[in-house]
């Protein structure tokens, strides 16, 4: 049986001013915003029941952001077995349409969209440094890898988004490691 419990004062006072910030990051990782505001729900009820074991020395940020990562990886892993299972008349016809071609020169100056063809680490490294101001501890702790492995993927995923803006060419299907003579 689950108990509820009340929020105090103190958690509604450290947690309300991050809800914008992990609802952010949410869309820009899950990409349906209904499904993110979904996701945000569940890392709040979580928070919620878990307040009274979190660190009291921790970053309530870097915790929240943790649960909301683990909780989308898990529903992106799950995605990815279960499909889209939709019946054809209730998917909007937008979703059933292939973008046009010449398109996709101008899909290449989009930055959200060279975001989301980076690697799942680089990309989550990227979203939780350069757009959510996040430290590489903090970052560190919200991916759960040490500090180093941050800056690394840090640094690779800013040096493929540059390149993808640069010359276009589809520098996320490349691999990460390249043969030195």
């Amino acid at each position: 049986m689950v108990s509820l419990m009340r929020p105090s004062g103190d958690m509604i006072i450290a947690v309300q001013p991050i809800i914008p910030a992990l609802r952010r990051y949410a869309r820009a990782l899950l990409r349906d915003r209904d499904d993110a505001d979904d996701l945000v729900q569940d890392v709040l009820e979580r928070a919620l029941g878990g307040w009274h074991q979190r660190r009291e020395t921790g970053s309530v940020r870097a915790w929240l952001f943790a649960i909301l990562h683990n909780l989308a990886m898990d529903r992106l892993r799950r995605r990815a077995r279960r499909g889209v299972a939709a019946a054809i008349e209730d998917v909007p016809e937008a979703r059933l349409a292939l973008p046009p071609q010449q398109e996709s020169g101008l899909a290449r100056h989009d930055i959200l969209a060279l975001v989301s063809r980076l690697p799942k680490e680089q990309c989550s490294v990227l979203l939780l440094i350069g757009v959510e101001d996040l430290s590489y501890a903090e970052a560190a702790a919200v991916l759960d890898v040490p500090q180093g492995t941050v800056m690394s993927r840090l640094s690779r995923a800013r040096e493929r988004l540059r390149l993808m803006m640069e010359d276009g060419a589809d520098v996320a299907s490349r691999p990460n490691l390249r043969i030195v003579s």
